[in-house]
């Protein structure tokens, strides 16, 4: 198996209030894009690993993401959960000329 690598152009950073959190849909997944107050871009999976909860409506801060549902925090760095099973998928995200990117993958046979 080998991974195919894509970088996608989300488009302007102004799409996502700084201290906030959106949602899209990239190849068919969807991904929680985060703009923390204290600088940087992340993306984690859209659902909460424990509930399916929507991520993108949490409360950021701290360099993490606070489920809507439930209350689980998760770190937007590494995606680990308030509890060692739980862990959300983690995006490389950045911006570049007020732009949102992020690059996703899928495995792929030989």
């Amino acid at each position: 198996m080998s991974l195919d690598l894509t970088v996608v152009n989300l488009g302007g950073l102004d799409q996502i209030a700084p201290g906030q959190g959106r949602c899209f849909v990239v190849e068919g997944e969807e991904v929680a894009v985060f703009r923390p107050r204290s600088g940087g871009i992340f993306a984690l999976g859209h659902r909460c690993p424990h509930r399916q909860g929507p991520l993108a409506d949490g409360i950021i801060g701290e360099g993490k993401v606070v489920c809507p549902l439930h209350g689980h925090k998760f770190d937007l760095s590494t995606g680990q959960g308030s509890e060692p099973s739980e862990r959300a998928k983690v995006f490389k995200a950045w911006e570049e000329n007020g732009h949102i990117f992020i690059q996703c993958g899928k495995e792929t046979a030989p």
